[in-house]
């Protein structure tokens, strides 16, 4: 933090941590939180999901003589999505330099890798057949003289089964 001292009004949390974390990934990744958090309208809603900026490169200048060259954005990006921003590149590229305010970036680099924060879905467990259910499968599939074939297709008509909301009507 800046080492002042607040007092009175409350501060959003949000603030607290762009003082945080700026410095951090401006420092590691030449990236700064007002990138981060405004992505989603430099990119698109469509592309803000699928997404992320990773890092800006900058090109080593061996000295200070040496012209100002563009920096090279990195993207991780869903493989879904890869196809899009790669024919979207100009106009990202574009965008983020309006948004930076000068043409800072020349280039998009794009890496492929899980962008989706959280999480994965949790499986729901599948509902209990009832007697009559299974007893159904049983009898569809005895005519199966392979017990491994038969141990099979009764596994899968019971996921099948439970995965129905309701169970079905005992004369279907």
């Amino acid at each position: 933090m800046t080492g002042k001292k607040r007092y009175g009004n409350p501060v959003p949390v949000s603030d607290l941590a762009t003082e945080l974390l700026d410095p951090v990934l401006r420092r590691r990744a030449g990236l700064s939180m007002d990138l981060v958090q405004s992505w989603p309208e430099i990119v698109g809603g469509r592309l803000a999901s699928s997404t992320r900026p990773e890092k800006v490169a900058w090109p080593r200048r061996l000295s200070e003589d040496d012209p100002f060259e563009p920096a090279t954005l990195v993207i991780a990006c869903e493989a879904a999505a890869a196809l899009h921003v790669q024919h979207e590149t100009t106009e990202i590229a574009a965008r983020a330099n309006a948004f930076l305010g000068f043409n800072a970036i020349g280039r998009i680099k794009i890496v492929q890798k899980p962008v989706a924060a959280g999480q994965p879905p949790q499986r729901t467990r599948p509902r209990p057949l009832s007697a009559s259910e299974q007893d159904r499968l049983k009898h569809l599939t005895s005519g199966i003289e392979s017990d491994s074939l038969r141990e099979s297709l009764e596994r899968l008509g019971a996921s099948v089964l439970a995965s129905r909301r309701k169970p079905p009507l005992a004369n279907s």
